[in-house]
């Protein structure tokens, strides 16, 4: 996937999550924030699981592994900035 793959995963990941998250309109996190949330997430994963040995660059496991990661991380900060 390559790093250009990580940074446009975890784009679309953090758009998409910013915009179906349930607090996101009583939230005092903004849309940029959600899309760094998701490419620090997404290249997180991929330098982990690199360093482990858990995947290569180029791995089926390696898609899944970053999107979940970073859709953890988009929901997590969506939803501790939340106001409840």
């Amino acid at each position: 996937m390559g790093w250009p793959g990580v940074v446009i995963l975890g784009l679309a990941i953090g758009l998409a999550g910013w915009w179906l998250h349930p607090s996101r309109r009583s939230s005092r996190a903004r849309w940029w924030m959600a899309l760094l949330a998701g490419v620090v997430g997404a290249s997180v994963a991929l330098m982990a699981g690199n360093v482990t040995g858990l995947f290569h660059d180029g791995d089926t496991l390696e898609w899944p592994v970053c999107t979940a990661v970073a859709l953890i991380a988009v929901a997590v900060t969506v939803g501790s900035l939340s106001r409840r």
